[in-house]
């Protein structure tokens, strides 16, 4: 990887990291309604999977696809039917308690949060 590549691709990472999204108003929504403390394994999620995804097109994910198209295609699959699950759990979960919310929280965020960069149009054209 030459140094012009090396750098283009360190940028486009900082500006998808910090530009607003939906994982910048995930943790909003979370953090206004659950607190700090309680937001914090959500962006510890979200730090992790974004990594994992930068990583991945680092590492060649985008010719991976280009020599085999099935596997974009259960990628591209496989995210849909992600968001569809969450829409399905925000459709059927319940009003937030004025204790700070429910019991499952916490357990759920982390792998949601993980799981979140991948909803994001502008990192997915970066797998091409």
């Amino acid at each position: 990887m030459t140094s012009e590549l090396l750098s283009s691709f360190v940028l486009f990472a900082f500006v998808t990291s910090i530009t607003p999204g939906p994982n910048n108003i995930m943790l909003t929504a979370s953090g206004l309604s659950f607190g700090f403390r309680r937001t914090v394994p959500h962006m510890v999620g979200i730090a992790v999977g974004f990594t994992v995804m930068v990583a991945a097109v680092g590492l060649g994910l985008g010719a991976a696809f280009a020599a085999w198209p099935l596997l974009y295609q259960v990628l591209k699959y496989g995210g849909a039917a992600y968001l569809l699950y969450l829409a399905w759990k925000i459709a059927r979960s319940g009003p937030i308690s004025a204790g700070g919310g429910s019991a499952n929280h916490t357990s759920c965020v982390w792998l949601c949060g993980k799981l979140a960069p991948a909803s994001r149009p502008s990192l997915s054209n970066a797998w091409t």
